[in-house]
C-alpha cells in the first residue's frame, strides 16, 4: 500500500537565495511550504559569492541594469521588494555591512551570516527544508504538484521553480529548470554564460602574455559601457569591466576597451609638445601599467622620439587607444560564469506573481527566469524581489 503523500501549500524546488527568500516570505505569510535540494546544505552559491562576504544587493538597482527578452518584466518585482528592504533584513539581523564600490553592499564578515539570517526566517516561518536528496518525475494533477523526493512524496498547489541555471556546475547547477518548464510548455530563451571572462585567440596572444596585469578601463559591447577594471589573463580578458561587457557580447561580435578613459582628445599632440624627446611607450607608462604600455607600444608600431611622428599618426594612435578592438573566440563557459543570459521566458509569466499564465500554480524565479543583471549585487536583488512576488502569491 502506497505512503499517502505529504502535504504542503507550496514546494520550492531549489534551496538557493531565491528559493530561501520565497520560502521565508511565504510561511510568514502562513503557508505550509517545503523546500527540496539535492545539495547537502542551503545556499550554497551564496556562501561563495563576493569572495566569500557576499555582494547581497546594489543600492542603485534599477530595471535597466537587467538583460531580458522583456526589458520591462523586472519592474513590477523591483519596484515592489527593494535593496532598502533586504537591507532592513540585514539589519535587523545585526549583520555589519559596509558599501565598496558603485553601490554594492557586502558583509564586513561572511557570507555565511547571509544564509544564517535566511533559514532564521525560514524557521520563523515554520519551514520545512530537505537537502541532499534531489526529487523525481513531477505530476501535476488535479490542480495539485506531486514531487517524490528523498523517500518522501509531497503534493502542493503550488510549485515554485528555483533552481537557478548552469552556471558554476562544480556547486551542483544544472539546467533542469529548463527540463521542468519544458515539461509543463514554457518556452526557454536559449541559455548562454553570462558575467563570464572572455578568451582570445592567436591574434591575442601578445596580450595572453600580460597575464596578471590590470588596469582601469572602459569595455564596450552592443552599445553598453562599463568602466571598471580589466584583466588579463593567459587565455584571454577578465575583470570587472570584461564580466559586465561579456554578458552582451556575442559570437561574432568585437568588444571595444578604451585604455585611457581619462585622456581628452589630442593629449598624445600635448605630450609631443611637452615631451618632445619622449617616446610613446614612455608616455603611455605614465598612463598605465608599465608592461601594458610596452605591448600597446609595441603593437601601434610607432617608434622613436615624439618630435619625429606625425600629429596625424599620433592622432590615429589616440584613436585606437581609445577603442582597441578585440575579436575573442568565446568565453570560459558556464563552468566560470557567475549567471546565466537566458533561461525560463518571461511571455509566459506574470511580471506580478511570477506565476506562469498557462499552468496555475506554477512559479519561477531567481536565474532560473531569463532576467539577468550587471555585475555588482543585482542578481541577489532580483533574487529576493522575486522570490518575494512569488510568494505573495502561493
Amino acid at each position: 500500500m502506497s505512503r499517502a503523500p505529504d502535504l504542503y501549500d507550496a514546494i520550492i524546488l531549489g534551496a538557493g537565495g531565491a528559493g530561501l527568500m520565497c520560502a521565508a516570505v511565504a510561511g510568514q505569510r502562513g503557508r505550509r511550504v517545503l523546500v527540496i535540494d539535492h545539495a547537502d546544505e542551503p545556499g550554497k552559491k551564496i556562501l561563495i559569492s563576493g569572495g566569500g562576504r557576499c555582494n547581497f544587493t546594489n543600492l542603485h538597482t534599477a530595471p535597466d541594469r537587467y538583460l531580458s527578452a522583456n526589458p520591462h518584466f523586472a519592474k513590477s518585482a523591483l519596484g515592489r521588494y527593494c535593496p532598502e528592504d533586504f537591507l532592513a533584513m540585514v539589519d535587523a539581523h545585526g549583520i555589519a555591512w559596509h558599501e565598496k564600490t558603485l553601490g554594492q553592499l557586502f558583509c564586513d564578515g561572511s557570507a555565511k551570516q547571509i544564509v544564517a539570517m535566511l533559514r532564521d526566517e525560514c524557521d520563523r516561518g515554520d519551514v520545512t527544508i530537505r537537502c541532499g536528496a534531489g526529487f523525481g518525475a513531477i505530476d501535476h494533477a488535479d490542480g495539485h504538484f506531486t514531487v517524490p523526493h528523498g523517500g518522501h512524496v509531497a503534493q502542493a498547489p503550488a510549485l515554485v521553480i528555483a533552481t537557478g541555471g548552469p552556471s558554476i556546475p562544480k556547486m551542483g547547477a544544472t539546467g533542469i529548470a529548463y527540463d521542468i518548464a519544458r515539461r509543463f510548455g514554457l518556452k526557454v530563451v536559449e541559455p548562454r554564460p553570462a558575467l563570464v571572462p572572455l578568451t582570445l585567440g592567436s591574434e591575442g596572444a601578445l596580450f595572453t602574455q600580460l597575464s596578471g596585469v590590470a588596469s582601469e578601463v572602459v569595455a564596450s559591447a552592443d552599445k553598453m559601457r562599463f568602466r571598471e577594471a580589466a584583466l588579463f589573463t593567459h587565455r584571454g580578458l577578465s575583470g570587472p569591466a570584461i564580466l559586465q561587457a561579456s554578458s552582451y557580447w556575442r559570437h561574432g561580435e568585437t568588444v571595444g576597451i578604451d585604455f585611457v578613459p581619462d585622456q581628452r582628445a589630442g593629449w598624445l599632440r600635448e605630450a609631443k609638445r611637452a615631451r618632445p624627446r619622449a617616446g610613446l611607450r614612455s608616455v603611455l607608462g605614465a598612463a598605465l601599467p608599465d608592461r601594458l604600455a610596452e605591448t600597446l607600444a609595441e603593437r601601434l608600431a610607432l617608434s622613436g622620439e615624439l618630435a619625429n611622428l606625425s600629429d596625424r599618426a599620433l592622432e590615429a594612435a589616440e584613436r585606437r587607444l581609445a577603442d582597441w578592438r578585440f575579436a575573442p573566440n568565446g568565453t570560459e563557459g558556464f563552468a566560470k560564469a557567475e549567471v546565466t543570459v537566458g533561461g525560463i521566458a518571461t511571455a509566459g509569466l506574470s511580471s506580478q506573481t511570477m506565476e506562469a499564465r498557462a499552468v496555475p500554480g506554477l512559479y519561477a524565479i531567481g536565474e532560473a527566469v531569463d532576467v539577468t543583471g550587471w555585475l555588482g549585487g543585482y542578481n541577489f536583488q532580483w533574487a529576493w524581489a522575486s522570490g518575494w512576488a512569488a510568494a505573495q502569491a502561493v
